[in-house]
């Protein structure tokens, strides 16, 4: 790609990710109603420095199927919400005990536990207020169902629950290493929220059942991908790079596929599925920018540092 294109990708998302923080930040804007101790630790969670990969990914979704990607402001912003919620929720000392998160304190060691807990509670009913903001009836219901469903016992929170459980024993499934129920985790845990982002997107701009399973399969390869390279990033990487505690999954003597596979064998399963991810793309059209974004995002997860 000539540097020129380059330029344009790059000016394209940065135009994103802006019109998505500052439609976050107008949302973290609360009544005299709402605790000022809370407000302030929703938005120390929501509004930090995050890459804002789930919401840029809905954007890019409604852009490949034809639509007005500001109209899925709303969804992406729901996503982000309850993505939020989840790490905030996974740092706790019930939960993963973690410290840091993308160079900053943990909601719970900024403010206090309690104050977490509440953080989440207050980010889910808030994502669905935010799907309110739609064009149409229609469509809050059926991007509402969509998250809820990824969101749900199925999904993001039984694929943490599997987690726990696997790393302590809690029932018989998980006393085996297995490479297919740690896949069957991954794809909960931390692909469903990447799937239901860019079916959103593709909802919302009234894409073709085609269109949404292609990039239902994208997300799917590149949410194992992204699993994958998290994984080896804990054994290889750089915690300044990082902006996180790293090493920690052998130490909690989690399931990864480091541990499962090995480095190079998790290597050439990342790269597996970064190509899979990118071949299930095929079907758009190669002169739409936001597919040579979706690709090369892909690309950027091998060797990914943060």
């Amino acid at each position: 790609m000539s540097t020129k294109g380059s330029l344009f990708l790059k000016r394209r998302v940065e135009r994103f990710r802006n019109a998505v923080d500052a439609a976050l930040c107008d949302a973290a804007k609360f009544n005299d109603n709402c605790p000022d101790r809370l407000g302030d630790a929703i938005r120390y969670s929501l509004l930090g420095s995050g890459k804002r990969l789930r919401p840029l990914f809905v954007l890019f979704a409604n852009g490949l199927c034809g639509g007005d990607c500001f109209n899925a402001i709303p969804a992406a912003c729901a996503v982000e919400m309850i993505h939020a919620y989840s790490l905030v929720h996974d740092d706790l000392p019930a939960m993963d005990n973690d410290d840091l998160r993308r160079g900053r304190l943990t909601c719970h060691k900024k403010f206090d536990e309690p104050t977490a807990i509440l953080v989440g509670d207050a980010l889910i009913p808030l994502a669905f207020e935010m799907l309110g903001k739609l064009p149409s009836k229609e469509l809050l219901g059926i991007c509402s169902l969509e998250l809820a469903r990824a969101a749900g016992a199925a999904a993001l929170v039984g694929g943490q629950m599997d987690d726990i459980a696997n790393e302590k024993n809690l029932d018989r499934k998980h006393k085996n290493a297995s490479i297919n129920l740690l896949e069957q985790i991954h794809l909960r845990k931390t692909g469903a929220l990447i799937r239901v982002s860019l079916r959103l997107g593709g909802l919302i701009a009234g894409g073709s059942v085609a269109q949404i399973d292609a990039l239902d399969r994208y997300g799917k390869n590149f949410g194992l991908a992204f699993q994958i390279t998290d994984d080896l990033l804990d054994v290889l990487g750089n915690e300044n790079a990082a902006g996180k505690r790293l090493h920690k999954d052998a130490e909690m003597n989690k399931w990864t596929y480091p541990a499962l596979l090995g480095i190079k064998k998790s290597e050439e399963e990342a790269q597996r599925y970064v190509n899979e991810a990118i071949y299930a793309l095929k079907i758009f059209d190669n002169k739409l920018p936001d597919k040579d974004i979706l690709i090369k995002t892909a690309h950027d997860l091998i060797g990914r540092n943060k």
